[in-house]
């Protein structure tokens, strides 16, 4: 669903970061922010909640290059965390290029993960989107912690088609742009 701005010569793929509250989605987009140059970001925007928050900001990587003659734009957005903001997680699914999930490796957020996957792949449905065609790509957060389920019980579970994972510690920035760039690669492949 890019949408192609022929004015301004640019094409803006939506990738979203999805994943149980708390799992790091926030953390990843305020990673790359803080590390993208001021001229290749837009402004940051958090629309908050009571209990969480959305955030959004538009990223033109350096190193992607053109796809006939139009810049790629990407806008990164989080969904909140919480099921109790489904309505929300569902408009910011809306015209998704790519998915990232961000799952916690704490073992007692196992089935948090399980959860907030299946709520991915409802949500997707109600948007006229499938796991099955559409860009994505798992990373394993928070692996630095004692708890942290071994990574093959986390693919066992939580890899849905073979898609790329990455171990990440968001926090230090870990995997963060990794796990952006794998999800990019594919946005970009299946726009050409």
């Amino acid at each position: 669903m890019a949408f192609i701005n022929h004015a301004a010569k640019e094409i803006n793929c939506k990738i979203v970061y999805y994943g149980p509250g708390l799992c790091g989605k926030t953390t990843n987009l305020q990673y790359i922010y803080t590390k993208t140059a001021e001229e290749r970001k837009g402004k940051m925007i958090s629309l908050a909640t009571e209990t969480d928050r959305t955030l959004y900001f538009d990223f033109l990587p350096i190193d992607i290059g053109t796809i006939h003659g139009f810049k790629v734009k990407f806008q990164l957005y989080t969904v909140p965390g919480q099921v109790f903001y489904n309505a929300s997680r569902k408009l910011i699914l809306k015209g998704a290029d790519g998915v990232i999930f961000v799952a916690d490796s704490q073992e007692e957020r196992f089935e948090a993960n399980i959860e907030s996957l299946e709520n991915l792949q409802e949500n997707l449905i109600e948007n006229n989107l499938s796991l099955d065609t559409i860009p994505y790509v798992l990373q394993l957060n928070k692996r630095d912690l004692p708890n942290a389920v071994p990574v093959e019980e986390l693919l066992k579970e939580l890899r849905y088609k073979g898609e790329p994972y990455f171990e990440a510690i968001a926090i230090q920035g870990l995997g963060v742009f990794e796990t952006f760039k794998a999800c990019a690669k594919q946005v970009l492949q299946t726009l050409r």
